[in-house]
């Protein structure tokens, strides 16, 4: 039994934060409320966690939104950065029943992981970042659940569209497990 982490797995927490770096930096669309994107981050974050699990989603979350608000702000907004690793958790374990390396990204878990990654950006950004805003940084309550309702709504949107689409075509790109046979 091993312990720790593969290498497969560290490069991909390097390179996921990397990549989550560049897009929370480059790729986001503004909604009009203060500090309140559209994030092309999280469907790219729902596909590497599906792919290599919870811890590494966490992380890949944690470390990328850290460096993003680093190099955007100056400094990290941890309430959200928190949450960010929170929802990698649980996109990862949203798809532990998913096996996109073996081309298995049907119907049923399409609608399995949007359901459980609805709940957890309502979870996350409604209830959790907001409250974290208010005892941290003492943020005025109105605009921080304000901030957190839309921010859930676009997250869950972008996930399930661009999430859905990324993990589909990265399944369409894999073998089916048994599609091969021996001539």
């Amino acid at each position: 039994m091993s312990k720790g982490f593969s290498v497969k797995t560290v490069v991909a927490i390097g390179i996921g934060a990397a990549v989550y770096v560049i897009l929370g930096r480059f790729v986001t669309i503004p909604t009009g409320i203060p500090n309140t994107n559209i994030q092309t981050t999280y469907p790219f974050l729902a596909l590497m966690a599906v792919l290599f699990g919870p811890v590494a989603g966490g992380l890949i979350a944690l470390i990328g939104h850290a460096l993003t608000d680093f190099t955007t702000y100056g400094a990290p907004w941890w309430s959200w950065v928190i949450c960010s690793g929170i929802l990698g958790v649980i996109f990862g374990l949203a798809g532990r029943k998913i096996d996109l390396a073996h081309g298995v990204f049907e119907k049923k878990q399409i609608i399995s992981f949007n359901i459980a990654q609805i709940l957890g950006n309502l979870l996350v950004w409604i209830l959790i970042a907001p409250t974290l805003d208010i005892w941290i940084y003492s943020e005025p309550a109105n605009k921080v659940y304000t901030q957190g309702v839309i921010s859930a709504l676009v997250n869950a949107l972008s996930v399930a569209i661009i999430g859905t689409i990324l993990m589909k075509a990265y399944a369409a790109t894999q073998t089916k497990q048994g599609s091969l046979r021996k001539d």
